[in-house]
C-alpha cells in the first residue's frame, strides 16, 4: 500500500509560464506539462526559461510519462531540454504531439514515444490511471486530467474556458467532469489567470462574427489579421471567411506556417490546397483577393508584422489601402511594444484595428464565472490553486472559500513545494530543488550565473578596456594606460574625463606599490579594477565592467 501520493511544484505557481507538476507514487513519477518560461527585462540576450529539473534527473529511472494538457509553449516548450535528460513517453492530443515533432526536428538527438489519446480516454501509466477530458482553449485539443490514485482521484483542470458554442462544436466536456465530481475528488488543481476578470469569457464564435464584419466592409482592401499562431480555431474561421469572400490565404512568419502546417497535416485544420499561397505570390493578386494572416500580434522584435511596420519585409509593402487586425490581447508586459507596432503601422498609412476597440479576440482562460462552475461541478476535498502569479493564486484560493471548500483544506503552492496527499489529508511534506534555467543558444545557466551578471552591468553601465605595457625587468610601465570604453562615456564626457582615468590608473599602481614585473597578476587586475570603477563611480555615477589587459617587453 502506497504510504502518500505526492505533488511537487516545478513549475507554474508564482509565475506566469514554466508550467510543471510532478505527481509521485511509491517507485512511479508522471510530469504534467513542461511549459517554457519568457525572458523579461533583466535577462539580456536569454531566449527562454526553463525549470531546474535536478529533482526528475535524480529520479530519472522513476519517471513513466510526460501527460500534455495542450500545445503552447508554457505547456511543452521545455519538452525538448527535459527529455534530453530525463526521456520517457509524452502522451497528448493528435496537435499537442505534431507540434511537440514539429519542435523536436531542431533537436534531431531528442527520440520521442508518443502515444496520442483521445478526449474520454483512459491510460494506465504505473500507478497511475489517467483520463483526458476534453476543455475548450485557444489551442485544439486540450484536455483536462481526471488522476485516479491509491489516496483518491487528483482532477487537474489545464487551461480551459467553457465556450457553448465552441467553433469546432466540442464544448468542455461539462457531463463528464460532473460525473467525476460525484463520484469523489480528493484534490483538485485548479489554473488561475484570470480569477481577477470578472463575469464569463467571449466566445470564440462571436470574434469570428466580428472578423466577418471587416470582410464585409474592406472588400477592395488588402486585409491582414496577426493572431497567436497557436489559436488553430480562429485560423479555421478566416480559413472559412476567406472562401466564402473568395480570397487567398498566405500564412506568414515561422510559428505560424508551422502550426498551419500541422494542423492542416492531421485534419485539426481543413482548407482546399488551392485556396493557400505562398507569401511571394501575393502580388500577383488584387488587394481585396487576399488575406495574410501572420505572426506579431505581442510586438515580437524579428516578427513578420513587426518588419512589415518598420519597412523590414522585402515581401510586403504597408500602405494606405491594407487593414491590419491585431486578434490578440497584449500579454502583460508587452503593451509598449504593441503600441510601438500600432504607431508604426497608422504611420504607413495602414487601418489598424486592435482588441481595445473591438471584440476580435477572445481569451481561452476562464474568469470568475466559469472557475465557480468548474469548482460546483468537481467538489473536491482540498483544493490547490495552479497557473498564476501569487495574487491569482490567492484570489483563487479565496474564491473556492467562499464556494465552501474550508479554509484548511486550500494550500497554496510555491516554488519547489512538496505536498503530500493521503486518505482525507493534504500536507506539506519538503521541498525540492527549483528555479530557472536560462537558455541561450546552446547554452543554459541559472537565473545568478555570472554570465547573466555580466551582461546586465554591460547593458546598464558599459566596458572599460585598460591597456599596460611595462619593463619585464623593472616593472616601469612604457606604454599606456590605454583605455577603450564601450557604453560608458558619452562624446563630451570621453573629452572631460578620459585623461583622468588615465591618470588614476598611474596612481593606482603608485599608490598601492605595484610592481607590474613582480606581483600577481590576478591582484593587480583586481586592484586597478576596484579603482577605476570607484572613478567612474565618483565622477560619472556609473559602476562598468573593467577589464584590465597587461604586457611585458620580452
Amino acid at each position: 500500500m502506497a504510504k502518500g501520493v505526492k505533488i511537487s511544484f516545478l513549475g507554474g505557481v508564482g509565475e506566469i509560464g514554466k508550467n510543471m507538476y510532478a505527481i509521485e507514487c511509491d517507485d512511479d513519477i508522471i510530469v504534467l506539462d513542461a511549459g517554457l518560461g519568457f525572458p523579461d527585462d533583466t535577462m539580456p540576450g536569454i531566449d527562454m526559461v526553463v525549470q531546474d529539473i535536478t529533482y526528475l534527473v535524480q529520479n530519472k529511472d522513476k519517471v513513466r510519462g510526460y501527460i500534455i494538457t495542450h500545445g503552447h509553449e508554457d505547456h511543452i516548450g521545455a519538452l525538448p531540454y527535459v527529455l534530453a535528460r530525463v526521456p520517457s513517453a509524452v502522451y497528448g492530443s493528435r496537435l499537442t504531439l505534431a507540434l511537440i515533432e514539429n519542435k523536436l526536428r531542431e533537436h534531431p538527438a531528442v527520440k520521442i514515444k508518443a502515444y496520442a489519446v483521445k478526449p474520454r480516454s483512459v491510460v494506465q501509466i504505473g500507478a497511475f490511471n489517467i483520463e483526458f477530458v476534453h476543455v475548450n482553449h485557444s489551442i485544439a485539443g486540450s484536455f483536462a486530467l481526471s488522476i485516479t490514485t491509491p489516496m483518491g482521484v487528483i482532477f487537474f483542470t489545464g487551461d480551459y474556458k467553457i465556450d457553448y458554442t465552441a467553433v469546432d462544436g466540442m464544448t468542455t466536456d461539462l457531463a463528464r467532469i460532473g460525473e467525476i465530481g460525484r463520484k469523489g475528488v480528493a484534490l483538485m488543481m485548479g489554473e488561475s489567470t484570470n480569477v481577477e476578470r470578472k463575469g464569463h469569457s467571449m466566445s470564440e464564435s462571436l470574434v469570428g462574427e466580428n472578423l466577418e464584419k471587416f470582410f464585409v466592409s474592406g472588400k477592395e482592401r488588402r486585409l491582414f489579421v496577426s493572431q497567436f499562431a497557436s489559436n488553430v480555431h480562429r485560423l479555421q474561421q478566416l480559413l472559412d471567411l476567406s472562401v466564402k469572400f473568395n480570397r487567398k490565404v498566405a500564412f506568414c512568419g515561422r510559428s505560424m506556417i508551422n502550426v498551419s502546417d500541422a494542423a492542416l497535416k492531421i485534419g485539426e485544420l481543413k482548407a482546399k490546397p488551392e485556396n493557400i499561397i505562398d507569401i511571394t505570390h501575393v502580388a500577383n493578386y488584387k488587394d481585396g483577393e487576399v488575406l495574410i494572416i501572420l505572426t506579431g500580434s505581442q510586438g515580437e522584435e524579428r516578427s513578420a508584422l513587426v518588419r512589415m511596420s518598420t519597412g523590414d519585409f522585402n515581401k510586403i509593402q504597408i500602405g494606405v489601402n491594407d487593414t491590419i487586425i491585431l486578434a490578440a490581447g497584449a500579454i502583460p508586459g508587452n503593451e509598449s511594444s504593441v503600441n510601438k507596432v500600432v504607431n508604426n503601422l497608422i504611420q504607413c498609412g495602414a487601418e489598424v484595428i486592435y482588441e481595445e476597440l473591438h471584440e476580435i479576440h477572445a481569451s481561452g482562460h476562464a474568469k470568475e464565472d466559469e472557475m465557480k462552475l468548474m469548482l460546483n461541478l468537481v467538489n473536491p476535498q482540498f483544493f490547490v490553486p495552479v497557473h498564476g502569479e501569487y495574487k491569482h493564486l490567492k484570489k483563487h484560493g479565496e474564491l473556492a472559500e467562499r464556494m465552501g471548500i474550508s479554509r484548511r483544506n486550500i494550500i497554496l503552492p510555491d516554488l519547489g513545494d512538496c505536498l503530500e496527499l493521503t486518505v482525507n489529508n493534504l500536507k506539506r511534506v519538503g521541498c525540492i530543488p527549483s528555479g530557472s534555467v536560462l537558455v541561450d543558444g546552446t547554452g543554459a545557466g541559472s537565473a545568478d550565473s555570472s554570465v547573466l551578471r555580466d551582461r546586465q552591468i554591460l547593458a546598464e553601465d558599459g566596458i572599460c578596456v585598460i591597456g599596460i605595457g611595462f619593463d619585464s625587468k623593472t616593472g616601469a610601465v612604457i606604454t599606456g594606460p590605454d583605455i577603450i570604453t564601450r557604453g560608458l562615456l558619452y562624446s563630451d564626457e570621453l573629452l572631460e574625463h578620459m585623461d583622468e582615468a588615465r591618470a588614476c590608473v598611474l596612481e593606482s599602481i603608485k599608490t598601492n606599490e605595484i610592481n607590474l614585473a613582480k606581483d600577481d597578476v590576478g591582484d593587480i587586475r583586481n586592484i586597478i579594477r576596484r579603482d577605476v570603477q570607484a572613478f567612474f563611480q565618483k565622477t560619472v555615477k556609473r559602476r562598468p565592467m573593467v577589464i584590465a589587459m597587461l604586457q611585458g617587453n620580452s
